[in-house]
């Protein structure tokens, strides 16, 4: 986990930013109305397909502002140009006031029709029977509303239109809130739900975790303190304060605000939902899952390896290749395949796991191959096997590029086409890790176990990995500080399944496509220099057997 950006780099990176536009300042003239983060969540909420949208962002960044402006947009609205009526809901009366406030100054710069704010009492009803609620009201020419209500009140049943939940992380039975919200749904309604976190295990983050696992299919946006301030949002105060900007004050204040809430200010601030470090997944999940009984196969070599005659590897390695060779006969080439495979050389071990995806798109493990202290030609050469025995129904692999791996994930590209984007040709996909790809992946994968769409063969050390992946600052991931466990035979591990797992059902969620593909190094070249397999053989290593040439298929 990279450590938080210092006020000295801050203002150096703004200062840099800011100087590769001073040049069209003078075009743009002021900033525009809405930064482009508040742009953006009324443009995803302006288009007739979004329907549900999750807001998870930094405290005091004007998000609020922002749904005010289209609040008044909707209702100001007629009918017939998606106009309804708009309720805003909170934890508190000062936020709800806030808002109105809010939103009657922009129905005066919009120029709109509306009624000055009123107070009235808005009724609900719970199980301790009737009580009163504060609400306030601005009503519009077009015949629809805004309301804003400083509580949860069962009372949204019945009504239509556009509900708006802010800080909704703080606000009493949000599960049951969001159930109400969703009924708005049936009659072209919208449902927003705005906060910041509480908790990892507050219904808000829970939400969010499924809509990032794909159990849910609604809109989603997540702005940080340092997305917004990129965004201008310093800028913006120092226009309002009359003040100039700069880079250091921007820096200054950053830090600032970063000082002020201390340990909470990943939370309040950068949008990670604070957690203990406990497990990820529990253990009763993982071994629920683990029903395959499918090939695990291991090498491990000895340091003296390298220093050995070609009689000595080939001897160390022939029943490992058989063992392997068996394993992928094995295989039904009638189904479709995703591979993930985690790369370790001195430390860590190398791992390959090979999912096979069913026609129902449960995933299952086909394949597991686990080195230790293997030299980077071998794991070549045995990846590349593996990768020719199912290259013509194989959606992707996704190799570990971070270090020394990226050769590997290079070597494999060259041979079977190497994916740039995640749309593009290739069946190799190069990942290098960063917060925001564990942050965005590792959710499906917990969603799979959950769902029970992706089963494992039982192992104990793999058991053992998938435990290891814990929630730092609140990102599942497996911690960069190693508390290895120690797994077969008393040898140290450190989630380096789990790594590998997560990349094959990475690679099993990426789109694919049919297509041709003619490595480099084909007919006419000098194999032993341009080919990293050395397609015509070894004569130095008989039991190198390295993949076929030619073409291949990705299915669609």
């Amino acid at each position: 986990m990279t450590a938080p950006i210092t006020q000295k780099e801050w203002a150096r990176m703004r200062q840099e930013a800011t100087n590769a536009i001073d040049d069209i300042v003078e075009e743009v003239g002021l900033p525009q109305v809405l930064l482009p983060y508040q742009a953006k969540a009324v443009g995803l909420l302006d288009t007739v397909s979004t329907q549900v949208l999750f807001v998870e962002k930094s405290r005091r960044i004007g998000m609020t502002w922002a749904l005010a402006a289209y609040a008044v947009l909707k209702a100001a609205r007629k009918k017939s140009a998606r106009g309804m009526d708009a309720m805003y809901i909170s934890y508190s009366q000062e936020m709800t006031r806030e808002f109105i406030d809010a939103c009657a100054m922009w129905a005066r710069a919009f120029n709109e029709a509306a009624s000055e704010t009123e107070e009235t009492i808005f009724a609900d009803r719970d199980e301790n029977g009737d009580r009163s609620i504060k609400a306030f009201r601005i009503g519009f020419a077009s015949g629809f509303e805004i309301i804003a209500l400083s509580s949860a009140p069962r009372s949204l049943r019945g009504k239509e239109g556009l509900v708006i939940i802010d800080e909704a992380a703080f606000v009493d039975s949000l599960e049951e809130l969001i159930k109400a919200a969703m009924a708005f749904l049936i009659w072209g309604g919208q449902v927003v739900v705005c906060s910041t976190h509480d908790g990892a295990d507050n219904v808000f983050n829970q939400q969010i975790q499924d809509i990032l696992g794909g159990r849910v299919d609604y809109e989603h946006l997540r702005v940080d303190l340092d997305e917004a301030l990129t965004d201008g949002l310093y800028q913006r105060i120092c226009l309002v304060k009359g003040e100039e900007w700069t880079a250091e004050g921007e820096a200054a204040w950053r830090q600032s605000l970063i000082n002020f809430y201390r340990d909470g200010a990943d939370e309040e601030l950068f949008c990670i939902a604070s957690q203990s470090s406990g497990s990820w997944l529990s253990g009763p999940l993982i071994q629920s899952r683990m029903t395959e009984e499918t090939p695990i196969l291991r090498l491990e070599l000895p340091d003296t390896y390298l220093q050995m005659n070609t009689r000595q590897q080939e001897a160390l390695l022939e029943d490992f290749l058989e063992e392997l060779d068996e394993a992928l006969d094995g295989l039904d080439l009638t189904l479709r395949y995703a591979g993930g495979f985690d790369f370790g050389r001195v430390a860590d071990l190398s791992v390959f796991a090979l999912l096979a995806i069913e026609q129902n798109l449960r995933k299952r493990q086909a394949l597991c191959v686990e080195m230790r202290n293997v030299p980077g030609d071998e794991q070549k050469m045995i990846i590349g096997r593996i990768l020719e025995r199912v290259k013509t129904t194989l959606v992707n692999a996704a190799f570990d590029a971070t270090g020394m791996g990226w050769t590997v994930a290079e070597d494999m590209g060259r041979k079977f086409g190497l994916r740039e984007v995640e749309d593009g040709p290739g069946l190799i996909m190069a990942i290098k890790f960063s917060q925001d790809w564990y942050r965005v992946n590792m959710p499906p994968l917990k969603t799979e176990f959950e769902d029970g769409n992706i089963l494992i063969a039982a192992d104990a050390d793999h058991l053992a990995d998938l435990r290891a992946v814990k929630v730092v600052r609140g990102i599942p991931r497996v911690p960069d500080l190693r508390q290895d466990q120690i797994g077969k035979k008393g040898m140290k591990r450190h989630g380096d399944y789990a790594i590998a797992l997560a990349l094959a059902d990475y690679a099993s969620r990426m789109p694919w496509s049919e297509y041709a593909y003619e490595p480099v190094g084909g007919i006419g070249h000098n194999s032993r220099s341009s080919d990293p397999f050395g397609a015509q053989g070894d004569t130095d290593r008989p039991w190198y057997r390295p993949p076929l040439g030619g073409g291949m298929r990705g299915f669609t």
